[in-house]
């Protein structure tokens, strides 16, 4: 590289865009944990919410008293509910009302008319309740106590110090979520936009608002970015501090190879951590006894310094657990497979077929169950092509039900490839959305996006930042920060 060059930012694009690699990472956190409650913290304009609002295609096992498990079915049933989530309660906090207005109605329940275009609408089969607050995260809400689980993505780094000092004995100690799943910048990543012999000036960017380092960040609102080293120390004190374990990772690669061969050694873009509470009464103890010292009112309180801007009730389908006898399912799945002229179906496409989903209460369990009893089906494991997965088989006694196909019979169902498909959680080999081709990574190393929100409402032009402005948009107390007096 000549030494002109080198006075060049360096290109470094994402795929998929960071935002979703982020988003991604929380999901599957979520899935593994099996969330069902979840708060999310700076949550903008409701991205996460709005996946969260997607109803899952089936719900999750039977009780017992429901349906007795088979040990010969939990290899059917295992994989069909791995990775689906099942939220009931969810709720984002943030303080910017232009961006919650867009969170509200992303997150509103869709009217009965509303047709998706796909060849099956979309079925909800357990109740939702979401809720957007306006208001600082330095101030606790006791309705979200001993919520299950807490997100902050690309939130903290903007936090001015005093709401910053809240940050974890609210979080950690008054709510004190059974998961925290948190997402910052990576300040050590940040020496891949240049080349490692490149003058101060070839990095764009905002300095340290706070004069305190002499670094260039990638947003003119972040108050500080995180070395490896200062995310890690800053996570294990507070796991410690407040009870929880913690497992530090990153996402974000660059799709380039740095030519000085710095990736392993920079990086990832984004540094994750997620958060654990330890259990047993000697941490709930030491929990409590911290939040009472600083004063910190939990429980009993109200919700001042919070405003409910929106509530919204997403109902369940009227059959839901509510099946029909395994008989009766037995018999609606030889005659949808009759009507379709099928030997063998694939399990999950029928699911979505003639009300057969509705007849089984929402419950895929019961479909297997009354498949595995009726004398007439079976079922088989496919491992490879793109019905993979468990096939429902027409026993050859009930071939005969099938009548010829005439040249002018049009009852079999359509083509599935002249339709739009079903949301399948298996369909591992469906594209990452490409909103806008790859993401670029510019000056200020932020992902710029276009999606169903709409466009960032961010000025990048560089110029004179009001940054006292920008400390008030982050949700700082009215007054100083004195634990003594501001938790009561």
């Amino acid at each position: 590289m000549c030494q002109s060059d080198s006075a060049q930012e360096l290109s470094v694009t994402f795929r998929p865009e960071l935002y979703l690699q982020r988003r991604g990472w929380v999901l599957d956190i979520m899935r593994r944990e099996g969330i069902t409650e979840v708060l999310d913290i700076g949550c903008g304009e409701g991205e996460l919410l709005s996946c969260l609002c997607n109803p899952a295609p089936w719900l999750a096992p039977p009780p017992p008293d429901v349906l007795l498990a088979a040990n010969d079915l939990n290899d059917e049933l295992a994989e069909m509910h791995q990775d689906i989530l099942h939220p009931v309660k969810v709720a984002g906090l943030d303080i910017s009302r232009s961006d919650l207005e867009l969170a509200v109605q992303g997150t509103k329940p869709l009217p009965p008319e509303h047709k998706s275009g796909l060849w099956h609408e979309p079925t909800r089969w357990e109740p939702l309740e979401v809720k957007i607050w306006e208001g600082s995260l330095a101030h606790v809400n006791p309705g979200y106590v001993g919520v299950e689980c807490v997100v902050s993505t690309e939130v903290i780094e903007h936090l001015p110090e005093d709401v910053l000092h809240a940050f974890a004995p609210v979080i950690f100690g008054a709510y004190h979520p059974r998961v925290v799943l948190l997402t910052t910048p990576s300040y050590t990543f940040n020496a891949r936009f240049t080349a490692p012999n490149a003058p101060m000036e070839a990095r764009s960017g905002w300095h340290d608002p706070t004069k305190r380092t002499s670094r260039v960040f990638r947003h003119h609102d972040h108050k500080f970015e995180w070395t490896v080293e200062e995310f890690t120390e800053w996570c294990n004190t507070v796991a410690e501090e407040w009870g929880y374990d913690v497992e530090i990772d990153g996402v974000g690669r660059a799709q380039e190879v740095d030519e000085w061969g710095r990736d392993e050694a920079l990086g990832w873009a984004s540094q994750v951590a997620a958060f654990r509470r330890r259990e047993g009464g000697e941490w709930e103890e030491k929990r409590a006894g911290q939040v009472t010292r600083l004063g910190i009112q939990c429980q009993g309180g109200s919700e001042e310094g919070h405003t409910l801007l929106a509530t919204h009730q997403h109902p369940a389908h009227e059959a839901a657990r509510r099946p029909q006898p395994l008989s009766a399912v037995g018999t609606l799945v030889v005659d949808q497979m009759v009507d379709f002229r099928e030997t063998s179906i694939a399990l999950r496409e029928l699911w979505f077929q003639g009300g057969i989903d509705a007849a089984c209460g929402g419950w895929l369990d019961w479909l297997v169950r009354a498949v595995h009893v009726h004398h007439g089906l079976s079922l088989r494991h496919v491992v490879d092509g793109y019905t993979g997965g468990w096939q429902i088989l027409l026993d050859a006694s009930l071939h005969h039900l099938i009548p010829p196909k005439s040249q002018t019979d049009s009852s079999s169902p359509p083509d599935t490839d002249e339709l739009g498909d079903p949301w399948d959680p298996y369909d591992e080999d469906i594209p990452w959305p490409d909103n806008s081709g790859e993401a670029i990574v510019t000056a200020h190393g932020e992902d710029v996006h276009v999606d169903n929100w709409g466009v960032e409402e961010v000025d990048w032009a560089k110029g004179v930042v009001d940054v006292q402005q920008a400390h008030k948009a982050w949700g700082t107390p009215a007054t100083e920060w004195d634990c003594s007096s501001e938790w009561t």
